[in-house]
């Protein structure tokens, strides 16, 4: 009675571990982490917690984890992940949790404490991204090769862009759709404010304000994923980012072309 009572705690205690282990890889995915990142932290949370038997493998967008062998009982989890935007406050604070508990410092029940409390982190604040959007769009304009009039009508456009995203294109609207009616509405901004005399430079105006748009962490990480030879996960993630340079491109191209025929006449 006593063995089969230690078998199953062992057996508990096991589940847990893995349940974890693998939330943790699951925010970790979520927040746009790159993949060896998520199989490693799986991999040292189960190791630190007596479960040898682990093994995980990850997609961009799913979590496949076993544990077991002739002597364990055998335990499979599957979970889901959609592709989303990088939230690197949570990798950071998950990395963080993981060098934690390594030095020992929790024990499972409060390591999923801590997770809970990572997955509920909030990003910042809507006013921020829209500072940051603006500030950003103004910044790089002038990099681009802009004049301070450039810069300053590229803040415009850059600050009723997130608005946009934020308000309307994110909670409403398709990624796809989203990208293109954001870029062709900073191009309109642009095209105006540009006919109006704030802007000298079109092209350094509409570059400038279209950079919030750009999916610059996930392309990163796809051609990380796929020099780590995660080849299907790293397609993946740079098919969507990809994705996303042709909408803005769309979005971008449909005005400027609509302004060339008007303008010609």
């Amino acid at each position: 009675m006593r063995e089969e009572s230690q078998e199953k705690k062992e057996e508990l205690h096991r589940r847990k571990v893995m349940d974890v282990a693998v939330e943790a890889g699951h925010i970790l995915l979520e927040s746009g982490a790159e993949i060896f990142r998520v199989e490693e932290t799986i991999e040292r949370i189960c190791r630190h917690y007596g479960v040898e038997s682990e093994n995980a493998f990850v997609l961009s967008n799913g979590i496949f984890a076993t544990a077991g062998n002739e002597r364990e009982q055998y335990y499979a989890k599957v979970q889901h992940i959609p592709v989303s935007g990088a939230k690197l406050n949570r990798v950071a604070a998950v990395n963080q949790l993981s060098r934690e508990i390594e030095e020992g410092r929790y024990s499972i029940d409060e390591v999923k404490e801590r997770l809970a409390c990572i997955k509920e982190m909030k990003g910042k604040s809507k006013p921020t991204q829209v500072l940051a959007s603006a500030v950003g769009s103004a910044t790089f304009c002038y990099l681009f090769g802009g004049n301070l009039r450039d810069s300053l009508a590229a803040f415009v456009a850059g600050f009723l862009l997130y608005l946009f995203v934020l308000y309307l294109g994110v909670p409403h609207l398709s990624k796809i759709i989203a990208n293109i009616a954001g870029s062709a509405m900073v191009t309109v901004v642009s095209v105006l404010l540009f006919e109006l005399g704030l802007g000298e430079h079109l092209n350094s105006m509409i570059i400038g304000s279209i950079i919030p748009l750009i999916p610059g962490v996930s392309f990163t990480n796809a051609i990380r994923d796929i020099a780590d030879g995660d080849y299907i996960a790293g397609s993946v993630r740079m098919l969507d980012a990809v994705l996303v340079f042709l909408c803005i491109a769309m979005g971008v191209g449909l005005v400027m072309n609509g302004y060339h025929r008007i303008a010609q006449y």
